[in-house]
């Protein structure tokens, strides 16, 4: 499932009337990016969440077959969170096996194979992508099995010093069905702090290190800065060079 629901506020007036997910990074949306990494590495059978501005992203990926893939649509009068939001899709995802969550403004070439062997053989409720960087929303710790054994969300300075850990919430995540079952049944809900905190004492939340490029572009410096990755051949796929039928119109 790809959160593409938001409003991508902290952008400003580049969003004003459009998806953040529909910035166009090298001609391609960000959502086109993602979709494509998904594609490239099997995953074919996407949800997207959907509230602003609803028709630039349907109108553009369709039903998803221009990108070998089978896409439908979540749509929400009313913003449900990202927790939420997985939520108000379950009809589309239980039926499955393991859930990918990806937030919508993640661009990333991260392979994900060895996350999705990791979950299965450590039996997890959710296995987050982790990577390191100071002062993020978020503060994990892990221990030498990389079992998460504490988790903070939008800390203050003095909750930070209960965790000397480094690694953050990158937002994409493993779930197992099971995970509906965490998930409050009404209102806005957020993963990391209403779901993924809940979780730890399961002993059964796990971290897996970032180990591609990855940039969550939640303002327009970041965008820049992907847009200069892309450039400098920094992220290893293309959607140009899939072999489906994008013609690149992003802008």
């Amino acid at each position: 499932m790809i959160l593409s629901a938001g409003l991508g506020t902290r952008l400003g007036d580049l969003t004003q009337e459009t998806p953040k997910g529909m910035l166009p990074i090298d001609g391609y949306p960000i959502l086109a990016w993602i979709v494509a990494n998904l594609r490239r590495q099997g995953v074919t059978e996407l949800v997207m969440n959907l509230h602003f501005f609803p028709e630039a992203i349907t109108d553009y990926f369709v039903d998803g077959a221009k990108f070998g893939t089978s896409i439908r649509y979540s749509r929400e009068a009313e913003l449900q969170g990202t927790a939420g939001g997985v939520r108000e899709a379950k009809a589309m995802l239980e039926k499955g096996g393991e859930i990918l969550v990806h937030y919508g403004d993640i661009v990333t070439d991260q392979d994900l194979e060895g996350m999705l062997e990791q979950h299965r053989a450590t039996n997890a409720l959710a296995t987050l992508l982790l990577h390191e960087r100071n002062k993020s929303n978020s503060v994990v710790s892990i221990d030498e099995s990389r079992r998460i054994t504490g988790f903070l969300e939008r800390p203050s300075e003095e909750e930070r010093k209960q965790l000397t850990s480094n690694w953050v919430n990158s937002g994409i995540c493993l779930c197992s069905p099971e995970i509906f079952d965490h998930i409050p049944s009404t209102g806005v809900v957020d993963l990391p702090r209403d779901v993924f905190i809940k979780l730890v004492d399961t002993g059964r939340l796990f971290g897996f290190p970032l180990t591609g490029f990855r940039c969550a572009i939640d303002s327009p410096e970041r965008l820049e800065s992907t847009r200069q990755a892309v450039a400098e051949g920094k992220i290893c796929f293309h959607p140009a060079t899939l072999d489906c039928e994008v013609d690149g119109s992003g802008e």
